[in-house]
């Protein structure tokens, strides 16, 4: 199984903006990255009118939607439990390396991507097990805080913890 790094922070925090930053870092140095974002909603992935949202309303457990382009499975939960990190990372194909955005509360080594200027509480006070915050000011913690606006830094950051808790 690839390794897993965890990014996480407060919405309109720069999350996905950080790890479409990293993604070019980590391709520039031969690593494959596979990315899990998790999200509360109920994302529409296509319209109704779809063919594939047509089986998945009609009972399909799951569709897979094949283009010359990219696939899709869409897999219809129907009142069960959402999947664990775990059985997520278990569908992807391999890789050296898996970002996830999101799934605060499953123990993976991450990072917190805090921007002050929001004016929203940060997570890392009540988050001890954090590695480190990103952000674009200084701020007052004990933890390493790396600069948000220098994402190659902070993906030798993520590399270099990834062999310690190895």
């Amino acid at each position: 199984m690839s390794r897993v790094f965890g990014l996480i922070g407060r919405s309109g925090s720069g999350k996905t903006s950080l790890i479409e930053a990293l993604l070019p870092c980590f391709a520039a140095q031969g690593l494959r990255v596979n990315v899990i974002k998790h999200s509360h909603h109920d994302v529409q992935l296509e319209p109704p009118s779809k063919d594939s949202a047509r089986f998945r309303s009609a009972g399909a457990a799951e569709v897979l939607l094949a283009t010359p382009y990219r696939f899709a499975i869409f897999h219809e939960l129907h009142d069960a439990p959402e999947p664990g990190l775990d059985a997520q990372l278990a569908r992807l194909a391999p890789a050296d390396l898996t970002l996830v955005e999101g799934y605060k509360r499953f123990a993976i080594p991450r990072l917190e991507v805090y921007r002050p200027a929001l004016g929203l509480v940060p997570l890392y006070p009540e988050l001890p097990e954090l590695l480190a915050v990103a952000s674009d000011q200084a701020i007052d913690t004990t933890l390493p805080v790396l600069d948000l606006n220098q994402p190659a830094f902070i993906a030798a950051f993520i590399l270099e913890s990834l062999q310690s808790h190895a």
